[in-house]
């Protein structure tokens, strides 16, 4: 058992049924009342964000998440497709489980497939990912006001607001965390 005293950014544990994983912690002691910690959690099954409230000396059951390396082969239609790189053993994780990380996955990608007692929580993709530009409108001469940027399509399908000077064909990296352009790879 974990106590909620004890909560720091990064640890996983269970409550109710569902899988979190805590993003930030707050304390409040008063003279009166007992400490009471507040604590920014991220629900590893649904994605959503909640703050859940205890107070000193709660304890919760630890969550322990196991981590896989794994290659992203094809997308199977319904789901995508990812194979384990030590056993060679294939899985499917349904589109609408991966719905921000599809836009950076490329065939025969590396990628870290979280789970917790063999249930599938989701895909942990690198910071940054190297794609290749396929379409991007052309830089009009003199359009340098501030910062001037221009639209583009990435190979996955995903678009970006790029700098002027980048054209198609180009390979340049893009944050996982935003899915902003950051610089050419």
């Amino acid at each position: 058992m974990i106590q909620v005293n004890d909560m720091k950014p990064g640890v996983t544990f269970q409550q109710d049924g569902e899988i979190y994983s805590v993003l930030d912690v707050g304390r409040n002691k008063t003279a009166r009342s007992g400490m009471i910690i507040k604590v920014k959690v991220k629900n590893l099954r649904t994605g959503s964000y909640i703050e859940l409230s205890f107070t000193g000396g709660d304890k919760v059951e630890p969550a322990m998440i196991e981590k896989k390396k794994m290659q992203y082969l094809y997308d199977g239609g319904d789901g995508l497709v990812f194979m384990d790189v030590e056993s060679y053993d294939q899985i499917e994780i349904p589109k609408e489980k991966l719905e921000w990380e599809i836009k950076f996955l490329k065939e025969n990608n590396d990628v870290t497939i979280s789970m917790f007692e063999n249930e599938i929580l989701g895909v942990i993709l690198p910071d940054k990912v190297a794609l290749t530009i396929v379409q991007t409108e052309p830089a009009v001469k003199g359009d340098t006001a501030n910062n001037a940027q221009k639209n583009a399509t990435l190979e996955t399908g995903h678009e970006v607001k790029v700098p002027l000077f980048i054209n198609e064909g180009e390979v340049v990296l893009v944050s996982t965390s935003d899915g902003k352009y950051s610089s050419r790879a």
